[in-house]
């Protein structure tokens, strides 16, 4: 007669035994000794400088930081800096949905070498990446006459910080949901086309219901690292004030200027946002853990 499965709560304290089970295993020095030296990092490299951030940045109280906000370049920057990070994660999380299903889905020739481009801005400096957009783009660059006959600016304008922070931010994307799919398999999506499913509606019924946790997860690293990016983005603008700074480049300028109270400020926002991203990334997790 076959046994019946047990619910939800004997799992859970069975969990629990075996994790005690493996804590008895280890002696508890070791076990103190991990957790001593993972505290003294995270205080020292994370919450100090989270604590002297907002410290000098509310340094001249409320009014003060709510005017360094309000300031025109700053409000600039903060819009500039929206532009670039959703023009590059809409364009990446296309090219990653793209890439991921060709490379799960697919056998082509040059697909081992699609998988290692994808990686290519891990392994390039960001100062080397937004250089060689210079030397396609710039005055002088390849494509610099061709530009100039169009009336076109690419560097030292948004386009150029664009590009910039797509090519920096694009492998995120895709590496969350390349895993995810070849996880995943694709007997559902083969069964969904037998039975008269069109491709289109074989994706958004089978494919993006089952990837959509990956996919959001992938968007929130995209997103939180075009905000931050800094190298890449600081070759190609020119640091036109008002015109051409991120949050980044404006932090940079307003500490340069002595103005910390003002520099502090709007490198608060950035923290927000790693923030706010670490809360989504939390949830995300959160789902997918409970899904599988």
């Amino acid at each position: 007669m076959t046994e019946p499965l047990p619910d939800r709560n004997t799992l859970s304290r069975q969990r629990r035994a075996g994790r005690q089970a493996d804590h008895q295993l280890e002696p508890p020095v070791v076990r103190w000794v991990c957790i001593a030296i993972s505290l003294v990092f995270v205080v020292v490299f994370l919450v100090l400088p989270v604590v002297v951030i907002f410290e000098q940045a509310f340094s001249k109280g409320l009014a003060g930081y709510l005017a360094a906000l309000a300031d025109p370049d700053t409000l600039s920057a903060i819009r500039l800096t929206i532009i670039a990070a959703t023009t590059s994660v809409a364009l990446n999380t296309i090219f990653g949905v793209a890439a991921a299903y060709a490379i799960t889905r697919f056998r082509f020739p040059g697909k081992n070498l699609l998988i290692s481009l994808i990686d290519l801005p891990f392994m390039i400096s960001p100062v080397v990446s937004g250089l060689l957009f210079v030397l396609l783009f710039g005055a002088q660059g390849w494509f610099g006459p061709l530009l100039r006959g169009l009336d076109f600016k690419i560097i030292f304008a948004t386009p150029g910080i664009v590009l910039a922070t797509t090519f920096v931010t694009f492998p995120f994307v895709a590496r969350e949901l390349i895993p995810v799919m070849q996880s995943l398999g694709n007997e559902s999506e083969e069964a969904a086309l037998v039975l008269g499913a069109g491709a289109w509606r074989m994706f958004f019924r089978i494919t993006l219901p089952s990837i959509k946790w990956g996919l959001l997860y992938g968007i929130v690293l995209c997103s939180a690292r075009a905000m931050g990016e800094f190298g890449a983005v600081s070759v190609v603008s020119g640091h036109i004030r008002g015109a051409t700074n991120t949050i980044p480049l404006h932090v940079e300028i307003l500490y340069n200027e002595y103005n910390f109270t003002g520099a502090f400020s709007v490198a608060s926002l950035l923290l927000i946002i790693a923030f706010v991203s670490l809360v989504l990334k939390l949830v995300i997790e959160g789902k997918h853990d409970s899904r599988d």
